[in-house]
Parts: C-alpha cells; structure tokens; sequence
C-alpha cells in the first residue's frame, strides 16, 4: 500500500478496531510511548494523508461547489478509509487473536456497534444545533440500507459502512472457525454482487464499500514484505497510476474503477510514506494524525461546517475560502496533538478517549 524499508512499528487505524490502553503513560505522548509496538510507520502516514486530503475535499464542498468533474479523482477517499478498516481486520486482530478466541469477534462487535452509535449521536447533536436542518437522517432508512440519504443531509456518513463491516468480520470470525476461506469467499462473492448491480446500472453505496472493505481484509492476510515489493518499485506504480487517471478521464466514474482507484491511490501514498522522512516535523505531524484518524475525520468536518457558516456571513471570496482551509487544517491538527497530550497526562481522559474511539 521502497528502496527504503519502513520502520516495523504497527498501530491499528482510529477508524480500524483498535485497543489502547486505559493507564496514563507517564511520557511525553502517547503515540511516542508505543513506538516500541509493532507498527509500520507507512500506515500511520497513509491514514495521516487520507485524512489531510479529506481536509480538502470537505473544504471543496463547503467553500467551492458540491459538484465538479474534479471530484472523480477524490472518489478514492471513503472507499479508501474502509479498505484501511478491513486491512487491520486481519493484519492485526487475526494475527492476535485466535480464530476460537471469543475476544476477537466480541471486539470486533463491540467496536462495529461504536461507530454506529458515534454516528447516531453526532446527527442527533447536529439535529439539536440546527433546528431548521429538516428531518433527522437518523430516521432516513435509505441512508442505512442503500447508503444514500434521502435528503443528502446525513453527516460522518463513512462511519455506517465502516460499523457494518465489523459486525460482519465478527460474524465472518465464526465462519471461519469452521472454513478457513470464510473472509476471502465473503470478498469474492460481495464483489460479484457489485459488479452485478453496476453491470445492470444501478448499484449499493454500503455493498461496494463494504466489499472494498473485504478487499482490504483479503490483501490483510499478506505480510508486510509482499506489500513492500511492490511498492519498491515506484515507477511501474506510477506508470498504472497514470493509467487509472487517463481511465478516470476518459469514462465515467464506475465500481470497477473505484476499486483500481482504491488499491493504487493507497500504495502511491504508502510508498511515500516508506521512502520520505523529511521534513521531519512535517512527517511527525502526519504520522500522529494517521493514529487519531477517526477523531481527525469527525473534528475536521465539525470545524468546517462552523467556518462555512461563518465565512457565509462575512461574505464570499476565495481569499475567505483559503483562510478557512488553513484554519480547519491547522485546528484538526492541533485537536489531534492536544488529545494525545492529553491522554498522556490525564487517566480520565485516556479512558474516555478509549472508550469512545477504542
């Protein structure tokens, strides 16, 4: 997803299943207390990234236009981000769990029904703050069967895909103990179905993300040097890059593409993250976004959806727009940097932190 090798550190994705502990580490940040971990610093770049250029496309929304051709080659995100979930499914979870132990398919529940009851409670706030919004898209049942919300008013929208993939990784957990196949054949047979409905011009927001997810669960069983080999070489990786981008120009945005788009935007940014350490700050700061990406996901559209109502009310302007940009880039940051402070100095904090994201 390198001439040079990363460093082989592992933390599980904020938008992953992930298990933190509830001490209060007695250093200077929390991310750097778990250096020791086994955690490949490459992924902790490749979540900092989705999240910086998700910064960008909510930005486009809010502040430029909600339509675009531009948008087609930004599609990648949100698959991306369920890929990323899926992948430490079983690069992480299976590897330290045994398929028996009930541990990892109640973990992998509890942290699916999370998701779905941080989403639930984020649209109830922004019902709350916003009293003219219309109806709650918590009651919008096409929002939670096909994955489009009847009123495209539907907030943190990412993390319902996300909640479902889980609960059903819990379920594929018990499949498994009876067939060992049991996750790459749910990949197969979920990609088949969206490649049916997209055949026939109509398709599922939560079945393609989902199987994407799948995807991501598949390539998860391969080590780290499988996916180290290809990103050693760059230059064929660009090369198909390329290609997806004249694919992506010269058609229209369809399934087939959104997958090719998923796989090859991730390994050009995890071959960057292998291969770039400087500028260091530069570097650090991505790397500890990547490790808080779901409190960076969710901070970074609340203060955007904040500006854009006050950027409204002092007028237009791309001079206004670009403030603003700056602005939520740099409050998602420092948001995410004060919440890793402050577990580290604060057992309550840690422990709230953890129960909500962990």
């Amino acid at each position: 997803m390198s001439a040079i090798q990363p460093r082989t550190e592992l933390r599980e994705s904020s938008l992953a299943p992930i298990k933190q502990s509830a001490d209060v580490l007695p250093v200077r940040s929390v991310a750097t207390a778990q250096a020791a971990s086994t955690r490949v610093a490459a992924l902790d770049f490749t979540k900092g990234a989705l999240v910086f250029i998700m910064v960008l496309y909510h930005w486009l929304n809010y502040f430029i236009s909600v339509e675009g051709t531009g948008y087609r080659y930004l599609r990648f995100l949100t698959p991306s981000f369920i890929f990323i979930t899926g992948f430490f499914v079983s690069y992480v979870y299976l590897r330290k769990y045994k398929t028996g132990d009930p541990r990892l398919w109640k973990r992998l529940l509890d942290r699916g029904l999370k998701l779905a009851a941080v989403f639930a409670a984020l649209n109830l706030l922004i019902g709350l703050a916003l009293k003219s919004a219309g109806p709650s898209p918590l009651k919008d049942w096409h929002l939670y069967v096909s994955g489009v919300s009847a009123d495209g008013k539907a907030a943190f929208a990412v993390l319902l895909p996300i909640s479902y993939l889980l609960i059903l990784s819990a379920a594929l957990v018990q499949v498994k103990r009876l067939w060992s196949q049991a996750f790459h054949a749910a990949c197969v047979l979920s990609i088949a179905a969206a490649l049916l409905l997209d055949f026939h011009g109509t398709s599922n927001g939560h079945l393609q993300l989902i199987s994407i997810g799948l995807l991501g669960t598949s390539i998860g069983f391969l080590s780290i040097d499988r996916i180290n080999s290809i990103s050693r070489h760059p230059w064929l990786l660009l090369l198909a890059y390329g290609g997806y981008l004249t694919a992506l120009t010269l058609w229209t945005e369809r399934y087939p593409l959104q997958i090719a788009g998923v796989c090859l935007s991730l390994l050009v940014i995890y071959t960057a993250g292998c291969r770039f350490e400087r500028p260091a700050a530069v570097r650090q700061c991505v790397d500890l976004v990547g490790r808080y990406s779901l409190l960076g996901y969710i901070v970074q559209i609340a203060f955007l959806q904040v500006l854009a109502r006050a950027a409204h009310r002092m007028g237009s302007g791309y001079g206004v727009a670009v403030l603003c940009f700056g602005i939520a880039l740099t409050l998602t940051i420092a948001s995410v940097a004060m919440m890793d402070r402050l577990r580290a100095r604060n057992a309550v904090a840690n422990r709230l932190y953890s129960a909500i994201f962990a």
